[in-house]
């Protein structure tokens, strides 16, 4: 594949992403004590709040990872290999447990965003995981296909 500007800027915007959410998650502390004095919630539910979006950041930065190695293998010109089912379905994996710890959020902090968050991750996990069968069997497909030539 070659290195065009949409794969450069890509790769770009997934580092910053990647390097991102690993400063904000480890950040959530200092900046939930900041906002805590603009929004009484998070000065209520401090600690609560933070374990919950620690958490959740650390699952984000962890799906993030898997988007990049599996956009090394495109980047190699090889995307159908059983690691890009692995990582695909770890994101499926992911992007469930980040709805769930979410789903925790309702109890403390409730806004329609939280509802939207939700929704966005389970649809992710959903399409995480049919992607990961469509994956496998392409990769089976193209597994015989090698051996038949």
């Amino acid at each position: 594949m070659k290195n065009d500007r949409l794969t450069v800027c890509t790769k770009y915007i997934l580092d910053m992403m990647f390097y991102g959410g690993c400063l904000v998650t480890v950040s959530v502390p200092l900046l939930f004590k900041f906002y805590g004095k603009y929004n009484t919630r998070f000065a209520i539910f401090y600690a609560e709040l933070c374990i919950l979006f620690i958490l959740s950041g650390i699952f984000a930065v962890l799906l993030i990872g898997e988007l990049r190695k599996m956009f090394k293998s495109v980047l190699a010109d090889d995307c159908f290999i059983r690691e890009n089912v692995t990582s695909l379905r770890k994101m499926g994996t992911y992007s469930f447990i980040i709805a769930l710890i979410t789903m925790c959020r309702i109890t403390l902090y409730l806004t329609p965003a939280v509802l939207v968050v939700i929704l966005v991750f389970v649809i992710a996990g959903l399409f995480s995981k049919v992607l990961a069968l469509v994956f496998d069997k392409a990769v089976t497909y193209k597994m015989e296909n090698d051996l038949t030539i």
